[in-house]
């Protein structure tokens, strides 16, 4: 299941790109980005910058303290500064990253950026079908399951909705069904990472203007409550310190900016016979 190229309407990985100063993204994209910024200042940008290095901290970290050799960034985006591969493979040469997103786009750019990188692929495919990705032949050729791979969900499941939401399809998982079919593929030892937008200490005025934006989106951002959140990581142990800012995560990081709209954790699936 994955998307035909979108003109009429925004899409979140080109707002996203945008956000970060990309130039892969259309004047609907902009447009949407702009009456953001025109309510609410540049915060979303902010946020996303934030992102975007919590997403370098959590991959260094993951290849240099873990030993993870093996990652699958679902909801990657377009290609933008040192991509998922890129921070892997200056720790590790021989890592190798699946990036998967829906947007046609990511993958014309993302097979381009990749044609002489043979330890990464791009897999044009929805989050909401975990198992065509976890079968996806690119996926197949590069992750070797019986090994723990690395699961990357940034900013990603505040664009799939539940059963509550006015947009949800009857049928379609759910971030925590989607997170529990990685898991029980992947092998002990593997991680799963999630950053997600959060009602916990967001303005909620300035939440309602990001949410409406997005509603003529091609997906709609929902913002949830922290126990949500962390009901997505059931089954896997968080590691320390848990479900919580990503500037804050694994520590204070000076060169992040501070925001109060992610959250953000990092979990390991134990080996059951220890």
């Amino acid at each position: 299941m994955w998307s035909q190229l979108r003109l009429d309407r925004p899409t979140p990985a080109r707002m996203y790109d945008y956000y970060l100063d990309g130039k892969d993204n259309f004047e609907v994209d902009r447009s949407a980005a702009e009456a953001i910024y025109a309510k609410v200042g540049y915060e979303p940008k902010y946020a996303a910058l934030e992102n975007r290095r919590f997403l370098w901290r959590v991959v260094e970290y993951l290849a240099r303290d873990c030993g993870i050799t093996q990652f699958i960034d679902v909801g990657s985006g377009l290609p933008t500064a040192r991509n998922t591969h890129e921070v892997a493979q200056e720790v590790n040469p021989d890592a190798r990253v699946v990036y998967v997103d829906n947007d046609p786009i990511v993958l014309s750019h993302g097979r381009a950026l990749l044609t002489k990188n043979g330890n990464a692929a791009v897999v044009t495919a929805d989050v909401r079908d975990p198992v065509g990705i976890l079968e996806a032949p690119e996926t197949r050729a590069l992750i070797d399951f019986s090994q723990p791979v690395a699961v990357l969900f940034v900013a990603l499941f505040h664009f799939v909705t539940t059963p509550a939401h006015h947009r949800h399809v009857p049928g379609d998982l759910t971030p925590g069904e989607i997170a529990a079919t990685f898991r029980e593929r992947v092998a002990p030892g593997s991680y799963l990472v999630i950053t997600h937008v959060t009602t916990d200490g967001a303005p909620p005025e300035r939440v309602k203007v990001m949410e409406d934006a997005y509603e003529n989106a091609t997906s709609p951002m929902i913002f949830r409550p922290v126990d949500e959140i962390a009901e997505m990581f059931a089954g896997w142990r968080l590691v320390p310190p848990g479900v919580v800012r990503p500037w804050q995560w694994p520590a204070i990081a000076i060169d992040s900016p501070h925001t109060p709209y992610f959250l953000a954790g990092v979990a390991v699936k134990d080996d059951p016979a220890r």
